[in-house]
């Protein structure tokens, strides 16, 4: 009897191992294939998100897909430096600033979301193919397409597509 109830211990824990396990590798799988959590540092996507927003990100969409006008997306260009930034431009699109308006393709954008704070003109450049044109809504206080340390990016650069914010909780939805 004493036998069983060892028995019967030992099976309980290898049960509890075995589904420790597979939620370790399940979530090990997700978060390097399907969905990934980033915290926003900075304040180059103000007032869409700030600084310490929390969102979770969808890293299997441009796999299959590719970005669209308006995403929000995250681009690394190392392990330890990820941008979050706004697609405007897709590859043989022309964009051009003049007086505080993005015009793509000579026509003028509506971007409501964006801050007002003033910001500079930019001559008009083509989008090479395969590749993007990205900005903070931010614009007077954003390192994107704009300047060469970031240029027009590839899109193995986008790690994925910010699909909702998660943190603060006042703010918890889509973006």
């Amino acid at each position: 009897m004493r036998k069983d109830k060892e028995s019967k211990g030992n099976l309980e824990l290898k049960e509890w191992v075995q589904s420790a396990v597979i939620a370790i590798v399940l979530a090990f799988i997700i978060k390097m294939f399907l969905f990934d959590f980033v915290m926003v540092q900075g304040s180059s996507m103000f007032p869409t998100l700030v600084e310490g927003d929390r969102l979770i990100v969808n890293k299997i969409g441009y796999t299959i897909g590719e970005p669209n006008y308006g995403d929000i997306v995250i681009l690394s260009y190392s392990k330890s430096v990820e941008y979050v930034k706004r697609v405007i431009g897709k590859g043989g699109d022309t964009i051009e600033i003049k007086d505080m308006v993005v015009y793509r393709n000579g026509e003028p954008l509506t971007e409501n979301y964006i801050n007002t704070e003033p910001y500079e003109d930019f001559a008009q450049v083509t989008v090479p193919m395969g590749t993007y044109f990205v900005m903070g809504d931010n614009r007077a206080n954003s390192s994107d397409s704009r300047y060469p340390s970031l240029g027009f990016v590839d899109k193995d650069a986008i790690d994925g597509k910010v699909i909702f914010r998660i943190w603060p909780l006042t703010e918890i939805g889509t973006v």
